[in-house]
């Protein structure tokens, strides 16, 4: 019962309207000429599975919220590092960490605000659809990144779209104010976030960790100062 309260619950993303209307189309129209039952079943499959799919839960970000940089996406991390954010940003000359975050196909899509403040930067760099659980993904795949920032530190959020993803969207604007742990996009059908952060910060991430959009602190921002940026 739980189950199906919560399913009523839910916001759905926009971009999944296009998805859950076609395919509730056909399932009605195959249940109106008499397809059988078999057929009829993988429609009315597919329209529960895209509602599940773009699903937008609400999420509460953690008391103190402005002294943490918080994950932009569910999933696992699958690798924390030192690396260079896309070239097309120009800000390799800075020092920073990956975080690496992989969605599968049942977590949610939708990516959420990592801190509240001001879109410096917006990219989106065509490429390739290589698995989004490798690491070539993070260079070649196509992508999107934003640029967060606020008086005291930036941080880089990279959608990235993987085998079966095709479509990247990117709900901010350059310039535009946003809120922590508020949705400013969604990518389509499996897909890989990377999360980059100042080194100067102290990074609580682990690899394996899994991490909720929105609400799971992936750094804490009191270490950071603007000489870093």
């Amino acid at each position: 019962m739980f189950f199906f309260l919560e399913l009523f619950s839910w916001r759905i993303h926009p971009a999944g309207w296009r998805w859950i209307g076609v395919a509730l189309g056909l399932s009605i129209a195959m249940l109106y000429f008499s397809f059988s039952a078999k057929l009829t079943s993988i429609g009315w499959f597919l329209t529960g599975f895209f509602v599940y799919f773009f699903r937008d839960p609400k999420r509460a970000p953690p008391a103190h919220n402005h002294q943490f940089a918080l994950s932009p996406a569910d999933g696992v991390i699958q690798s924390v590092q030192p690396a260079s954010p896309p070239d097309e940003l120009n800000l390799s000359g800075h020092q920073w960490v990956r975080v690496s975050i992989f969605l599968s196909v049942f977590d949610v899509h939708t990516q959420k605000a990592p801190l509240s403040g001001m879109v410096e930067k917006k990219s989106y760099q065509p490429g390739r659809f290589f698995n989004a659980a490798f690491r070539k993904s993070s260079q070649w795949n196509e992508r999107c990144s934003v640029v967060f920032t606020t008086e005291k530190t930036k941080v880089i959020c990279v959608q990235i779209a993987g085998f079966l993803a095709r479509r990247i969207v990117c709900d901010v604007q350059l310039y535009q104010k946003v809120d922590q742990g508020k949705g400013y996009g969604i990518i389509c059908f499996g897909s890989r976030v990377d999360f980059y952060l100042p080194r100067s910060l102290q990074i609580l991430a682990k690899k394996g960790q899994r991490v909720i959009g929105g609400e799971t602190v992936i750094a804490i921002l009191e270490n950071d100062t603007e000489k870093n940026l």
